[in-house]
């Protein structure tokens, strides 16, 4: 079981950052952490989808999409994908599509919000990269946990 958000920040603050942006809980499971991958893309969900089909490890993906909620860059399949592969979750900062069937995947999923619209499949963007979302920097390898209180990363 995983320690609370909360209790985690009460024993361990110091060494870690609170993500300030109100993401919302759209996976079947609200709680998750992991070790941090990253895809910086916009609009193009190509890299996420490449990503989560391979073996995730327990890892999370942060996606930064920009904010942008103009195009959804992860659908059910994609997640479906990820479950497969062992990911822990997604967090994403932008739209996701598919909101009732990923609900119902066993997996963590934050975003922004959803939008029916497909993204593009170029292949644009950057992989495993650090990321900053809200002023707090997401460092691949390093650890992020999840839950109905918000986000925390390990510096």
């Amino acid at each position: 079981m995983m320690t609370a958000t909360a209790d985690l920040y009460d024993e361990r603050g110091d060494e870690l950052d609170s993500l300030g942006v109100q993401f919302l809980d759209l996976g079947g499971r609200t709680a998750f952490a992991g070790p941090i991958r990253t895809v910086r893309c916009h609009r193009d969900n190509a890299l996420v989808k490449r990503v989560l089909a391979t073996p995730g490890g327990g890892a999370v993906l942060v996606v930064d999409g920009g904010g942008s909620l103009e195009s959804a860059l992860v659908g059910d399949l994609i997640a479906a994908s990820a479950v497969e592969n062992g990911w822990a979750g997604i967090i994403v900062n932008g739209a996701i599509r598919d909101r009732v069937a990923i609900a119902s995947l066993d997996l963590g999923v934050k975003a922004l919000g959803s939008n029916p619209r497909k993204s593009a499949k170029e292949g644009l963007g950057e992989v495993d990269v650090p990321v900053t979302i809200g002023g707090v920097v997401f460092t691949p390898g390093r650890h992020v946990w999840a839950d109905a209180d918000g986000v925390l990363v390990e510096r």
